[in-house]
């Protein structure tokens, strides 16, 4: 019994090295075959050697040299050249019943700028000759010439006629009205300060030519569309950029006709 055993065993051992059951176990089996579809992605990741960012699903576009705006930052408004053309033609319409507010009064009569004129005269070349009629200062340049400008006289009342000589300059001058002035001025309603300092809202303006002692001047004014009227209180009134122009050209001294 124990020898029929022994045979079986080696039987056994034998047909498993037999030539058919080693090649059964050691043989080189076939190949995996992957779908591209499924292989492709990993397979570039492993040759790229770097991981692969998701991208959103409806990213926007990227155009190179060409800033990216916020999103949060509104379109312009592109209008054809039609449209625009349109706009630009474009009124209000007018409201009914409102008339548009006339701004003549505001307007420099174009006689009353500086301009070098014929001067028929017998005045002395540098004489300042104020024509209160017709609103023209008149700086006498050469024998038979003059530089003239307009200006504001004194209104009904305030108109006066003399001579006298600049005895003071001054640049952004200083106002303080006389006490008749402020007195005049209340009993119609209008409050004058006492001082005021100089600047463009001073009634003086950029630059005053004090008239011997009285309290007459050749000044500036913060109001030029009143050039050309009876305004003053019997100063003579200039716009700034004329006055400041005199005011180079003429020094103490300098004789002033008013006629």
């Amino acid at each position: 019994m124990t020898y029929f055993l022994r045979t079986a065993g080696l039987l056994f051992f034998a047909a498993l090295v037999t030539p058919a059951g080693a090649q059964g176990r050691y043989v080189e089996p076939p190949p995996v075959v992957v779908s591209p579809d499924l292989s492709a992605p990993w397979v570039m990741q492993l040759r790229n050697n770097q991981r692969t960012v998701a991208q959103p699903r409806y990213a926007q576009p990227q155009y190179r040299g060409v800033p990216q705006q916020p999103q949060s930052l509104p379109r312009l408004n592109v209008h054809p050249v039609g449209a625009t053309q349109q706009m630009r033609q474009y009124q209000p319409p007018q409201v009914q019943g409102r008339r548009p507010k006339d701004y003549s009064h505001l307007q420099i009569d174009p006689r009353f700028l500086p301009q070098e004129v014929q001067y028929e005269g017998n005045h002395a070349v540098g004489t300042i000759v104020v024509d209160t009629k017709q609103k023209f200062l008149y700086l006498v340049t050469a024998p038979g010439q003059a530089r003239r400008y307009g200006v504001g006289v004194g209104k009904e009342g305030f108109g006066w006629t003399g001579s006298h000589k600049i005895t003071n300059k001054r640049e952004w001058p200083d106002w303080r009205p006389p006490a008749e002035m402020i007195e005049r001025e209340k009993r119609q309603g209008r409050i004058l300060p006492v001082h005021m300092a100089g600047g463009p809202q001073n009634p003086l303006g950029a630059r005053a030519l004090y008239l011997g002692t009285t309290l007459y001047r050749i000044h500036g004014t913060n109001a030029p569309w009143t050039i050309g009227q009876n305004v003053s209180s019997g100063c003579i009134r200039m716009r700034n950029e004329d006055v400041i122009d005199l005011y180079e050209r003429v020094g103490v001294g300098t004789n002033v006709v008013v006629i």
